[in-house]
């Protein structure tokens, strides 16, 4: 179950650049598979830290810490569901975002690409990785509004005493 969470927020988080309008990272490919254009030595820069990460608490971190924050049985039981229920739809959205992926990649692999069809495969893959980042930030509000104030502030600081450099100050 934690793996499945990790899963989640993790294609959450390599889904922000997409969300924000900027290309999505991509795994490193072999200096020839590469284009003629890019230069070896000089990796792309690592991609923007995601925005909301620090507002927001991992479900894998309220579970697992959920003695220390004594949640009540209340808590974890609408937690455990709520996270059920969203992992339900992530696998099966998911799926159709492979599926749409594979479309756009046969579209766009012909010497002659017809641009009007490409583009119209592209808004569906588009329209998938959108409602999984919604499914995500849906989550992630609703697990954020069960916590009681001391809680979160209880989870902030676990946060700040295991990885200080992800924890942005807040804006005024």
């Amino acid at each position: 179950m934690k793996l499945t969470i990790a899963i989640v927020f993790a294609a959450a988080l390599l889904l922000v650049p997409v969300v924000n309008g900027q290309e999505a990272p991509q795994a490193p490919q072999p200096p020839n598979a590469r284009g003629a254009d890019t230069v070896p030595n000089h990796p792309h820069p690592p991609p923007p830290p995601d925005p909301l990460a620090h507002l927001m608490f991992p479900p894998d971190m309220i579970m697992g810490h959920a003695r220390q924050l004594n949640l009540t049985d209340e808590q974890k039981a609408y937690m455990r569901a709520e996270i059920q229920k969203t992992t339900t739809i992530y696998q099966e959205l998911q799926w159709k975002l492979q599926d749409q992926s594979e479309l756009l990649h046969e579209t766009m692999k012909s010497t002659s690409v017809n641009e009007q069809q490409a583009l119209a495969q592209l808004d569906k893959v588009l329209e998938l990785e959108r409602e999984i980042k919604r499914l995500h930030i849906g989550l992630a509000v609703r697990l954020k509004n069960r916590l009681t104030p001391e809680q979160q502030e209880q989870l902030n600081k676990m946060r700040m005493d295991h990885h200080p450099a992800d924890v942005r100050p807040p804006i005024e």
